[in-house]
């Protein structure tokens, strides 16, 4: 029987891959719940498609709820992503959305004991010792759909975690790659959403650029698969073949390969420990795939990868700052209000001013998230 799929962001680029891959695998997989951000006509039209029978619509006035049509429910507001992710009907939660706003979900889908595909680095790197609470005692399961972490759990699994001794995660590069520290400091906007691998929406674009994306996943890292920060590190891979190496206690190392797609990572996230076959995947040519290469993060230049690594380090919640400063320097630097190299400078004046409260509850973290926020906007001005 196939099992139920709520798809959160589902406009967005993850969103999108997840139906295509649905699509192929439809013996296996039906959509039940779909949500976005705004995009109420872009949702609907997803929603006759595939025949969900709840759309959330989280920028919505309240008629959206009273608009329903061809049977379907309609939800509003975040409480429409809980609503989804909890749904009687739904076994695997693909959760796609940008920022915060994904955290209460995945909590409420793993107390459900559902499975969380998870897509949302915030989530982890917000409340990483409640989300795994939460996943131990519902029922429920987390398994990553960022190509790093997929490759990992690819290499590991069917291996105890006794025999891992390092993580290897990759990183493009981003944009300014290649660029010197002048040049990278005064990049315009138009400039650092040209990502030279990926296609994403603009705020993970724009982490790509900074690297922050890569401490993100350095902490997602650190909860996914039990290690401490010093057996977890990042090469610049610009090819993006390689996702991600794992080294083995004897010294052996692993890597999983293949061309940059996040398709095969949604499919392994939906079927893992099970692999299907997909022809919608490109199969890997390693003498078209030509040289590849690796080099380290020039941690003078990208100085938010530095910053968001010590986050992790320190713990509590330091991480939910750096998180929280860095969505609102993000959003800064794109309304043009700062420029690309005040970035780090934004997320640095938070975790400064940080008291290092802890990360007991979720009122504590949303309460942590709140006072990085403004604080960091006041670092904007």
């Amino acid at each position: 029987m196939s099992k139920g799929i709520a798809i959160l962001g589902a406009t967005g680029s993850i969103g999108t891959s997840t139906l295509r891959v649905v699509d192929r695998q439809q013996d296996r997989f039906r959509i039940v719940a779909l949500t976005a951000f705004g995009a109420a006509e872009k949702l609907r039209q997803r929603g006759r498609e595939t025949g969900a029978g709840f759309l959330g619509l989280v920028n919505a006035e309240p008629s959206w709820a009273k608009s329903a049509v061809d049977g379907r429910v309609h939800g509003t507001g975040t409480e429409s992503l809980v609503e989804a992710a909890t749904h009687p009907d739904v076994e695997i939660v693909v959760n796609a959305v940008v920022g915060a706003a994904g955290l209460e979900a995945t909590l409420a889908a793993l107390a459900a004991g559902k499975r969380v595909a998870l897509a949302n680095k915030e989530t982890l790197v917000m409340a990483g010792d409640l989300v795994m609470a939460a996943a131990r005692d519902g029922g429920g399961e987390i398994v990553p759909v960022d190509s790093e972490h997929s490759a990992v759990l690819q290499c590991i699994t069917g291996r105890p975690t006794v025999d891992v001794s390092r993580l290897i995660l990759t990183a493009s590069g981003g944009p300014f790659r290649g660029w010197d520290p002048t040049r990278v400091a005064t990049a315009t906007v138009d400039e650092a959403l040209e990502h030279p691998t990926w296609r994403m929406g603009p705020k993970i674009s724009i982490d790509s650029a900074t690297l922050v994306n890569k401490a993100l996943e350095v902490i997602e890292a650190h909860y996914l698969f039990g290690l401490g920060y010093d057996a977890i590190d990042v090469v610049v891979h610009p090819q993006s073949i390689v996702h991600g190496f794992v080294e083995f206690v004897d010294g052996s190392i692993l890597a999983q390969m293949g061309y940059p797609s996040m398709e095969l990572p949604i499919l392994y996230a939906m079927t893992h420990p099970e692999r299907v076959a997909d022809v919608g995947v490109k199969r890997f040519d390693p003498v078209a795939a030509g040289d590849l290469t690796f080099e380290p993060i020039r941690q003078d230049v990208f100085a938010a990868f530095a910053l968001g690594v010590a986050a992790g380090r320190a713990g509590a919640s330091a991480p939910a700052v750096f998180n929280a400063a860095n969505e609102v320097a993000v959003q800064a630097f794109l309304d043009k209000r700062i420029s690309f190299g005040q970035i780090a400078g934004v997320i640095d004046s938070a975790l400064q001013a940080h008291r290092g409260d802890p990360a007991e509850d979720l009122e504590t973290l949303l309460g942590v998230d709140r006072w990085a926020r403004e604080t960091a906007e006041a670092a904007c001005c």
